[in-house]
Formats: C-alpha cells, structure tokens, sequence
C-alpha cells in the first residue's frame, strides 16, 4: 500500500509545482499597465499636488510614508473583502462594475473639463492619514475603479499595479514643491485633462463589457 501511495504524492508535488507556473503565468504586463494608469488617473495625484501642498502648511508637515503604507493597506484590503461585503449585500461584482463605471465616468469629465461635481469641505488639524491617505489617496473612487478592475483583470496584476502607483505616490508626496514648481499650474492641468480622456475611454470599456455579462 504504501509503495501506491509514492506516485500519488509525486504527482500531487507536480500538480503543486503546476499551479504555482500557472499563477505566475497569471502575471500580465497590459494587465498591470491597464489598472496601473486607471488607478494613477483616479488618485489623480499630480492633480492634488496643490491641495497636498495646502495641506502641508495648514498642518505642518505631511508623513509621506506613512500616507503612502495606510493606502496601500486599504486598497489591497477592499480588494480582496470588497467583493464579500457586496456579497453579503447581495450585489454582483458586475453590477458594481457598472455602478463604477459611471463614478469613473464622472470623475473623468472633472479632469477634462476643470470642473467640480462633488467637494468635500474639510479642514482637519492632521493630514496624514485624513484625508490624504483616506479619502483623496484611497478613496471613494479609488476603492470603485479596484474593484471594477478586478471584475476583468487577475488579481495579482492589481496588486502589482496598487504598489507601483503608492511608491509613485509616495514620490510625489515626497517632492511635491519641486513638481509644482516644475510643472506650473498650466502643466498639471494638461496632465489631468490628458489622463482624464483616458479615464473617460476605460469607464466606457468597463461599462460595455460588464453590461455586456449581466445581459447574458
């Protein structure tokens, strides 16, 4: 019985390899591109540059690190319970999805049009955490567009592109002055009128595509 056993455990060891070569395989460098720029154009940081710069002299000084960590902590966490707590609700990723696509939408047409839909009036004594991590860095927005993305893309491909833009972010926290100066006000205003196309085009793809499923 036991010389039985040996091949099985073999093959068990070769299916284990197996799957690891197929989760690696997963790894998508559109995927990561696709969701790394719809996600650069959400947190739309280059934008915030002059808010973040507010922020700073209202409260002294802004820890860039720890922003940058509390996001990505949010993010990877709301994309993998978001789809349990819209379970629980009874809604289906898809139909999120859709929801998502038109709040994409919307945030594209502030960016390409310099026009503001939705402000929150906030003043808070510390800026780290609140609201620079959540909400301007994880947001609303932010915590649509990951789960919209993960209704079309492997999971791995979004956490990939979750930590490329926060060490972006991060960067930018970093050296914001220097960029503002740099860039200029006109500067940062193309940026975000350019990236708010391309944000307008992949809330239109989400859209049809997952609209498309629901029908079928």
């Amino acid at each position: 019985m036991e010389q039985k056993r040996k091949p099985l455990s073999a093959k068990n060891l070769e299916n284990k390899v197996l799957s690891q070569k197929k989760n690696i395989m997963k790894i998508n460098p559109k995927e990561i591109l696709t969701a790394g720029m719809v996600l650069f154009a959400v947190i739309d940081i280059i934008g915030n540059i002059p808010i973040i710069i507010s922020l700073r002299k209202k409260s002294g000084r802004i820890q860039s690190g720890k922003a940058s960590i509390v996001s990505c902590i949010i993010m990877i966490g709301f994309l993998f319970l978001g789809e349990e707590i819209l379970n629980l609700i009874g809604i289906d990723i898809n139909s999120f999805a859709v929801a998502g696509a038109f709040i994409i939408f919307f945030m594209a047409i502030e960016m390409v049009l310099g026009i503001n839909l939705y402000k929150e009036d906030e003043s808070p004594a510390t800026a780290s955490i609140v609201p620079l991590a959540f909400p301007m860095i994880a947001g609303a927005g932010t915590m649509t567009s990951l789960l919209s993305l993960r209704a079309e893309f492997e999971v791995i491909n979004i956490i990939i592109a979750i930590i490329i833009n926060i060490i972006f972010v991060y960067i930018i926290l970093k050296s914001s002055k220097k960029i503002e100066s740099v860039l200029g006000t006109s500067g940062i205003s193309i940026i975000r009128k350019v990236f708010g196309v391309i944000l307008l085009a992949i809330a239109v793809k989400l859209f049809t595509t997952n609209i498309r499923q629901m029908i079928i």
